[in-house]
């Protein structure tokens, strides 16, 4: 039987603008965390760099 986890922090990703939530791989990094996916830190790093 799953549990609901309602207490768990969230960010807005500034690539696609959609809502993810705090992961426990995240747990030392919380507030360095800013991509909600490898896929967005990289187009975040490519429209940087062109």
């Amino acid at each position: 039987m799953a549990h609901k986890k309602p207490n768990l922090p969230t960010k807005i990703c500034p690539v696609c603008g959609r809502p993810f939530v705090w992961r426990k791989k995240w747990e030392r990094c919380w507030d360095e965390v800013k991509y909600c996916s490898e896929s967005c830190r990289n187009k975040a790093k490519k429209e940087k760099f062109g």
